[in-house]
């Protein structure tokens, strides 16, 4: 079924006249519309004032971000050479090529510039948009997977696509759809989890744990997903540019964890109660052991 589906996609949404509306596209319009309410409703349940003016600034700067970031990031990570001798060609998006490594550190940057003009902790804000982003990276997995991109290696599995062109005529991982339900499904469902039941939410836990479940979902899905074909794989057949990049994300995130588990800031405006004071020893000790 999956097989008759994919080859019923067109890459492209519509066309009127020159102008040619790709998923992709619409892709990052979705995921950004959709992160904008989830942050101004997750704020206001935190009781963090995000008036419009911020949240207008916070969306301006992570767009920004997540393009410059993101295209910059492919060049320097997977470009393999290419965009050093053709510096040029960093700025023809139109002809695809993003990485997400490079798209986080960019809305890192991005953020923080504007956490500086609306005043709120980078941290918090930090944490705002990581319950928010596994949305956008849902629907761009799945619009890597209209496109016919980033498959996975042959596979016998009765859900294994048929992509056609450059993947030839063999059934495989459809893995754009494993990280789509990873990184996108599963890692918004843990993260709303923890943003609304959660007795505490210490400030940088939400960061923490987005950096360290994506990279180790990242980590798991590479080993079926083959690498980008100009670089190959990097060491013992196994090893991929995405695996390498993910690992300083699963350490930053466990140590950022452990950062909001030990200071126990409170974000900024939400109540405190139940929040462990850090001199109570008895409070400190309940908190490392869960």
């Amino acid at each position: 079924m999956l097989n008759d589906l994919y080859h019923a996609l067109d890459p492209v949404a519509f066309s009127i006249g020159p102008l040619t509306v790709r998923w992709y596209g619409i892709a990052y319009m979705l995921g950004f519309a959709c992160a904008a309410p989830i942050i101004a409703r997750t704020a206001r349940r935190w009781k963090i004032n995000v008036s419009m003016d911020a949240l207008s600034t916070i969306v301006f700067f992570v767009v920004l971000g997540v393009i410059v970031g993101g295209r910059l990031g492919y060049a320097v990570f997977y470009g393999n050479g290419y965009f050093f001798e053709h510096p040029a060609e960093i700025l023809a998006l139109g002809k695809g090529g993003m990485s997400f490594h490079g798209g986080l550190i960019g809305v890192l940057v991005g953020g923080a510039i504007a956490a500086r003009l609306t005043r709120i902790p980078f941290l918090t804000l930090g944490d705002l948009g990581a319950i928010a982003a596994p949305v956008g990276l849902f629907f761009g997995r799945c619009a890597n997977f209209v496109n016919g991109e980033l498959w996975g290696a042959p596979t016998d599995a009765p859900w294994g696509v048929v992509f056609g062109g450059a993947a030839g005529m063999v059934a495989r991982h459809p893995t754009q759809l494993y990280e789509a339900t990873l990184e996108g499904i599963v890692l918004f469902a843990v993260l709303m989890v923890l943003a609304h039941r959660a007795p505490w939410r210490p400030r940088g836990l939400f960061l923490g744990a987005f950096l360290t479940l994506y990279g180790c979902a990242r980590f798991a899905v590479e080993f079926v997903r083959l690498p980008d074909e100009q670089l190959g794989y990097l060491y013992g057949g196994w090893l991929t540019m995405g695996q390498v990049l993910s690992v300083p994300l699963v350490l930053a995130g466990v140590a950022l964890i452990a950062f909001a588990l030990i200071k126990r800031l409170p974000q900024e405006g939400a109540p405190t109660a139940g929040l462990p004071d850090a001199s109570d020893d008895t409070d400190a000790s309940h908190s490392a052991a869960a």
